[in-house]
């Protein structure tokens, strides 16, 4: 189901001058709700699409992607899979979880970031409530869920990011979720205005005693509810395939049992934590203060990451989890 902010227009405009009245913005706001139109109520496709409104096909694939990121295009799918619910009955009785939430996935080579980020952001747009105090970590399945989360301004909103932000960015900096997050509520935003690690424990104190950052690590005791993925220990995983963490720490971690991390905060299978150099140079929220936060909201999947997933629910005891059906089997066979 497609629901339009605008309405779509089904004819042109038949008047001499009425391209001229459109100013550049207008004009582009039109072909993007009629591509969106034709492509997910119409069904046409893409090279159909670009045809007819005499446009290149790469033009209505931005104009699709477009959409999609103003929240202008949102999907509505009614109906539940009885093996996912029998599969969310199984985590909930196992770890302690009080809503598990499962989407299915076609098969394990499929990306089961985007179907889980769709989950994550219906999820996520029924949860924020006025006052609520929200901290968020980062990864690609939360950055990818900003696409779903209904977009309205809620008051009295607090965002706070847990992770300093990467110096050096690709894709996914924790900051700029945290800030485009608390846009789409219109709320209050605290950044963690450091590097996400630092070069000693002694940097790390002073940023925290003398720039401020005691009032963002004060408000991280505080919150309602926590917003973290977990990151595994592959090579390919973000923070090492883009040297965020140098690959010597990575192979340490593992050496020392690491299974995945959240928040740079590391841990094994029986979400033990790690004990390691690194932790006193991390700029984040620890292990600690998450496990003491009322909702803990824990959002990942794909079977790579089952093992690191089992650590992270029995380090975190998330109240709700959103994963994918194929991952969630592994992790139950894993926990035996």
């Amino acid at each position: 189901m497609v629901q339009k902010k605008a309405k779509p227009v089904n004819g042109e405009d038949s008047s001499p001058n009425s391209t001229e009245k459109l100013s550049t913005a207008d004009r582009t706001a039109r072909l993007r709700l009629r591509a969106a139109w034709m492509y997910f109520v119409e069904e046409k496709t893409q090279n159909e699409i670009a045809q007819h409104l005499g446009l290149g096909r790469v033009t209505v694939v931005r104009l699709l992607s477009d959409a999609r990121e103003r929240q202008e295009v949102k999907f509505s799918i009614e109906g539940e899979l009885g093996e996912c619910v029998e599969i969310e009955r199984k985590l909930e009785q196992k770890f302690g979880i009080r809503e598990a939430i499962v989407v299915p996935v076609s098969s394990a080579e499929g990306d089961a970031c985007l179907p889980i980020s769709a989950a994550t952001g219906e999820y996520l747009s029924k949860l924020v409530s006025p006052e609520m105090k929200i901290g968020v970590g980062w990864g690609r399945t939360l950055w990818e869920s900003l696409a779903y989360i209904n977009a309205e301004s809620v008051p009295k909103v607090s965002v706070v990011s847990m992770l300093g932000g990467i110096t050096k960015t690709k894709q996914f900096n924790p900051s700029e979720f945290a800030w485009r997050f608390s846009n789409l509520f219109k709320a209050e935003c605290f950044l963690m205005t450091a590097p996400a690690i630092v070069d000693s424990r002694q940097t790390k104190q002073a940023l925290i005693e003398h720039c401020g950052l005691n009032e963002v690590f004060n408000k991280a005791t505080d919150l309602d509810a926590v917003l973290l993925s977990i990151g595994d220990m592959d090579k390919e995983s973000t923070p090492y395939r883009y040297s965020f963490v140098p690959e010597e720490v990575r192979e340490s971690m593992v050496e020392a049992g690491a299974v995945g991390e959240f928040l740079f905060n590391y841990f094994d299978v029986q979400g033990r934590p790690i004990v390691h150099p690194i932790q006193d140079r991390v700029m984040s929220v620890s292990q600690d203060v998450v496990a003491k936060c009322p909702e803990r909201i824990l959002v990942s999947g794909g079977v790579r990451k089952a093992l690191a997933l089992l650590g992270g629910l029995r380090a975190i005891k998330p109240t709700v989890f959103v994963t994918d059906e194929l991952c969630a089997k592994k992790i139950l066979d894993l926990a035996g």
